[in-house]
């Protein structure tokens, strides 16, 4: 298979934000997941456990979506302000019915970014709450002036304001977030963001709600009407896409018992969100030529059944070098449309569906799609160059996506990231990567590869790993430079070329 790179054509900005996560008050993600408490053995800096928040900041984590998922729109925020001992407890009905107590709340979260070094997404709610509520908390968060809810802020330790650049109006409004049709929920969408106002002199970038997709019903229809009847008071528009397997949403299959043939199914259904991104960014051109309104994937990534006795309402899963493949390809597609795509953010972080981290107690692990993250990194803020592979397609049903998928970018030192993942099962992909105009001068490369199945448990929590790949060939001449290598089936391959 031929890959041609081309630096000299520069297709824009591949924004960092592509590369966030999403932590929901959804079974272990937030506690025992990301927040152990001040007091825990657990080795933690104001209850955030340590050796997660070292591993997202290797990751490069860049932004971070919160409290939800439908938890958001049952979620009153002045619940989780204050004195712990003071702040209400709540039964979390989307999620296991279990009792929430409020002990991670709003500054306990912009900590966790702080520690992180992230940007915050805060998502607010529409589905139960009010307009004066939600305009409270951009307030409180965000207004450096005297005001009852600002002297509350202060009394609560936070003298300054922070900056929050994204707060996100409504979650899943078709849905858990109320069960409008997209007509309704635009009129509420206007009304609610008048209120997200400008309290500090720069206000958040508001996302609208936008439609939740399968293969079977993309919703475009929810697009339009949002673009239609809103698009002058939005800086992004979410949408929401899981690859599932079964035709059963309560029956979705096993994370890790799977044959060829549902490996395959995997792999083109996820395939699929390419031409969810490329036609819902159509819509969006009739209404916003220019892309200044960003298509916001803020819920994506696979959705099997829970682990066998573990809550159903927990939403725990492990995750195998399928997932892995399923996030090589997903952020390729991601930085190819990176004109439209200006933020994403995988479902979840830790412990809740294609979660890049799992713990159990004082224990700790990195996951496959953990890796394929953290190997993607040099992406974050490069621009996209051109690339194009000949590859034949994997075909499930009516559905097709290439067996090999790439995307390339530079970044400001003029180094040239390619990123590869050969998505099948047991076909090697022997490839002739051509850097049109290029001289090469070195090349480094790691490699993500093993059997489908493979994953990291806490018997074996580095099972799965990357390692050095040095098993290519090169040569330059006067139009520029070549590489010869073959992929292993299953494998995910991240090269720097100076």
């Amino acid at each position: 298979m031929r890959l041609i790179v081309a630096p000299q054509i520069r297709k824009g900005l591949i924004r960092p934000e592509i590369y966030g996560n999403f932590s929901e008050h959804l079974g272990r993600c937030i506690y025992n997941g990301v927040f152990v408490g001040k007091d825990s053995p657990i080795p933690n800096v104001n209850g955030m456990r340590k050796d997660v928040v070292d591993a997202l900041k290797k990751m490069k984590l860049p932004v971070l979506r919160w409290p939800g998922g439908c938890f958001a729109d049952e979620y009153h925020w002045k619940d989780g302000i204050g004195p712990l001992s003071q702040r209400k407890k709540m039964v979390n009905t989307n999620w296991g019915g279990v009792t929430e107590d409020n002990s991670f709340g709003t500054h306990e979260f912009l900590e966790l970014c702080r520690q992180i070094g992230c940007k915050p997404y805060i998502n607010g709610n529409v589905g139960s709450g009010t307009v004066q509520e939600m305009s409270e908390w951009v307030e409180y968060l965000t207004s450096p002036s005297i005001s009852p809810v600002t002297d509350l802020r202060k009394a609560n330790g936070q003298d300054e304001p922070w900056d929050v650049p994204y707060f996100g109006v409504g979650n899943e409004s078709w849905g858990c977030g109320g069960n409008m049709t997209a007509e309704q929920y635009a009129g509420e969408y206007r009304r609610y963001q008048t209120f997200v106002r400008a309290f500090g002199g720069k206000r958040p970038a508001c996302i609208a709600c936008g439609p939740g997709t399968n293969p079977e019903d993309p919703n475009y229809h929810w697009t339009h009407v949002l673009m239609k009847q809103a698009a002058r008071y939005m800086d992004g528009l979410s949408m929401h896409y899981y690859t599932t397997i079964g035709d059963d949403w309560d029956q979705k299959g096993s994370a890790t018992d799977f044959d060829k043939e549902i490996y395959n199914t995997t792999i083109v259904r996820a395939g699929f969100i390419e031409t969810l991104v490329r036609n819902h960014g159509a819509i969006m051109d009739l209404y916003d030529p220019d892309a200044s309104i960003g298509l916001v994937v803020d819920e994506w990534g696979t959705w099997y059944d829970v682990e066998p006795g573990t809550n159903p309402g927990f939403l725990y899963m492990q995750d195998t070098m399928r997932d892995a493949i399923v996030a090589a390809l997903t952020l390729n597609v991601f930085n190819r449309h990176c004109r439209r795509v200006h933020m994403a953010n995988i479902a979840q972080l830790i412990n809740v569906l294609q979660a890049v981290i799992l713990t159990e107690g004082n224990q700790m692990l990195l996951t496959p799609t953990y890796h394929v993250f953290e190997m993607y990194k040099e992406h974050q803020g490069a621009e996209l160059v051109a690339s194009d592979i000949n590859s034949p397609d994997m075909v499930s049903g009516d559905l097709s996506t290439p067996m090999v998928s790439q995307s390339a970018s530079i970044d400001k030192d003029g180094i040239i990231t390619v990123t590869i993942a050969n998505c099948s099962a047991d076909e090697s992909a022997p490839i002739e990567l051509r850097l049109d105009g290029v001289r090469m001068s070195s090349a480094s490369a790691r490699i993500l590869t093993g059997d489908i199945h493979a994953k990291n448990d806490f018997d074996a929590p580095e099972a799965v790993r990357p390692s050095e790949f040095c098993a290519y060939t090169s040569k330059t001449d006067d139009n520029g430079s070549e590489l010869r290598f073959t992929l292993p089936p299953c494998s995910v391959l991240s090269m720097r070329i100076r």
